[in-house]
């Protein structure tokens, strides 16, 4: 597959739980899954380009069950890891031109009903990046509502030189 590429780097940060002692470690994705990689494969960081696109990761993390986010003790609450992602050519999920080279509608992250993308249709794609050896894939946010602006970057950790270093530890009461 041709993907398109775009530069990105800086600042992204990634949700965690207060209790992680490596909360940028991808083996979790690697062994649970994600968006753009199936259980049992390869490792992913899954990183936020916005706090605004943080707290609706958080807030999707609770939708439907019977308690919310504030429902939790403060200190059981998410923790927002800050990193700094080196400049790279990521594939790109984010520009029209780059989701119709990655097979997707240009309404990404919704289908032409308004319905979510699900991992079935984003995961062999990131299967497919991760085997022609990409670092990255930058694309909008699935967390927000229909209309956000947001992105989400899946880092692709091949090799300990692709690990990222913790830049800044907050706690939910100094980022939500």
């Amino acid at each position: 597959m041709r993907f398109r590429h775009i530069a990105r780097s800086g600042r992204f940060v990634r949700v965690a739980h207060p209790d992680w002692r490596r909360p940028l470690d991808p083996s979790f994705a690697a062994a649970r899954g994600g968006r753009w990689n199936p259980p049992g494969s390869f490792p992913v960081l899954y990183l936020c380009a916005t706090l605004a696109v943080a707290r609706e990761v958080v807030l999707g993390r609770f939708e439907g069950l019977p308690y919310g986010l504030l429902d939790l003790r403060s200190d059981r609450r998410p923790v927002l890891i800050d990193t700094d992602v080196p400049l790279h050519r990521a594939v790109d999920v984010v520009t029209e031109a780059g989701c119709r080279a990655a097979s997707l509608p240009v309404s990404y992250p919704f289908d032409a009903r308004g319905r979510k993308i699900g991992w079935e249709r984003t995961q062999p794609l990131g299967e497919t990046a991760w085997g022609q050896g990409e670092r990255s894939i930058a694309c909008r946010s699935a967390a927000l509502p229909k209309g956000g602006d947001g992105e989400e970057l899946a880092w692709f950790v091949r090799e300990r030189s692709d690990r990222l270093a913790v830049a800044a530890r907050r706690s939910f009461d100094d980022w939500f």
